[in-house]
């Protein structure tokens, strides 16, 4: 039996805010993400990486399928760069979590109604 006082331990969570356009309409520019770090990923989900051309630049896009031995990930708006299209599949240590949670703010840079949704 485990200690009843103690949390059972998970995968870590963080937060993640979303810059640019890259994932318009699901996502906008503001909007702030509940991030599990160190989970499987599946086709669909909403993924935090590290750039593979830029790894000290963390993205946020949609895995859409295993490819070439990583995940090829897009953005939800065809029009905004950059995601495999341009960089190839992305190997899967730098996909490091999954969106399980979107927020927006009041008075944000977000436009349209302030609240809680899920992240994809």
């Amino acid at each position: 039996m485990g200690d009843p006082g103690r949390a059972a331990a998970g995968p870590p969570l963080g937060v993640a805010e979303v810059v640019g356009p890259s994932m318009v309409p699901t996502l906008r520019h503001g909007d702030r993400l509940l991030v599990r770090y160190g989970v499987p990923v599946r086709a669909g989900d909403v993924v935090v990486l590290r750039h593979p051309l830029q790894q000290d630049l963390l993205i946020v896009k949609r895995a859409t399928g295993r490819r070439d031995g990583g995940w090829w990930v897009l953005g939800d708006n065809p029009y905004a760069e950059p995601d495999s299209r341009q960089f190839g599949a992305v190997p899967e240590e730098l996909v490091l979590g999954r969106a399980v949670l979107r927020w927006r703010l009041l008075g944000g840079p977000g436009t349209g109604p302030a609240g809680l949704g899920p992240a994809g």
